[in-house]
């Protein structure tokens, strides 16, 4: 199997540096994790070589790799999880509200402008209060329950946050069509500068966010769950009713 086989979501895991390499190319390796490198390639119009060359980045990546860098697939669910909480919830809780007022201030001033990400605003601020009720459901519910060990138990919760994490992917991409894919028009001040040095950072953090959960977090939860099921009773006897 070559590495355009596999999936964007285990070579985000396998390959350090994987990431950044995904965001130049524009591949979804968050909530789209689950597809291959190949079909990414295709569904974003990229040809063979394109896909190819993608492939030769990644395995000179695994070249260089670094043996002493953090793996997050080998860290323990309470290490992990501790690192979400510090590098990512408390993050975007410091990040989202100076986009908006930045937002906000590019609307007041260039609003006649057409590049202006008029409505770009009330779009941070929808997602700052989607992103605030989805981390206190992890930080109230789910990592409790994980870090108890009820690994079986936390499926539910797990499917509810995944689903979530689309709509996260949904509101990215909304971003991305408001601000032309975050490119600064000609002669933008540096207000509009610093917002959208911002926006590319929310944009890689929170994809990173949703990988280490969707790809990491939560499918070692499951892998614990499965290896941990009770066996399945065993049926005694053939299973006809006993004759009076």
């Amino acid at each position: 199997m070559t590495l355009q086989d596999h999936s964007l979501g285990q070579l985000a895991r396998q390959i350090p540096g994987a990431t950044r390499i995904f965001h130049e190319h524009g591949l979804d390796f968050c909530c789209g994790g689950k597809q291959s490198l190949r079909d990414a390639a295709q569904r974003k119009g990229l040809d063979a070589a394109a896909g190819a060359a993608i492939a030769a980045q990644l395995r000179a990546l695994q070249d260089e790799a670094d043996p002493s860098a953090q793996d997050w697939n080998t860290a323990a669910p309470a290490a992990l999880i501790e690192h979400i909480l510090v590098r990512f919830h408390a993050r975007h809780r410091e990040q989202l509200p100076e986009l908006i007022r930045l937002a906000r201030r590019v609307e007041q001033v260039h609003g006649e402008r057409a590049e202006c990400p008029l409505g770009l605003a009330d779009h941070l601020s929808e997602m700052l209060g989607e992103l605030e009720s989805h981390m206190q459901k992890e930080e109230q519910v789910l990592f409790p329950m994980l870090l108890r060990g009820l690994h079986a138990a936390a499926s539910r919760p797990i499917a509810v946050m995944r689903a979530e994490h689309d709509d996260h992917g949904v509101a990215l991409q909304r971003l991305a069509e408001l601000t032309d894919d975050i490119t600064l028009p000609r002669a933008a001040c540096n207000t509009w500068r610093a917002l959208y040095l911002g926006l590319r950072a929310l944009r890689e953090d929170l994809m990173e966010h949703i990988h280490l959960e969707n790809n990491v977090l939560f499918e070692g939860a499951a892998a614990t769950a499965a290896a941990t099921a009770p066996a399945p009773a065993q049926a005694n006897g053939c299973g006809c009713s006993a004759h009076a």
